[in-house]
């Protein structure tokens, strides 16, 4: 993150209505950033990745850049992929 935008960013996570929208959306970004991480861990690229799971390559990529919503089956297959197992919980 450049240093202009996370300045930009901090601004404006004082508005409150702006900051309860962004942090609405944490829990999306800490899904996609696991994502990102394990395939990069693993040194797979998204194409790698796609044939070992089954995904599609697109899919993939939807997922990483925010526009997918991958389903509870899909996230396991990733994991699988990733030869680790999923967990989620409520806190």
């Amino acid at each position: 993150m450049s240093n202009k935008f996370r300045e930009i960013l901090n601004e404006r996570l004082k508005d409150p209505k702006f900051r309860k929208e962004f942090d609405a959306l944490e829990p999306e970004f800490s899904v996609i950033k696991a994502i990102i991480d394990a395939r990069k861990e693993k040194g797979l690229t998204q194409k790698e990745l796609s044939q070992l799971t089954g995904i599609a390559q697109a899919d993939i990529s939807k997922i990483e850049n925010g526009n997918g919503n991958p389903s509870l089956k899909t996230l396991l297959k990733l994991a699988e992929g990733f030869g680790k197992r999923l967990q989620i919980s409520f806190v």
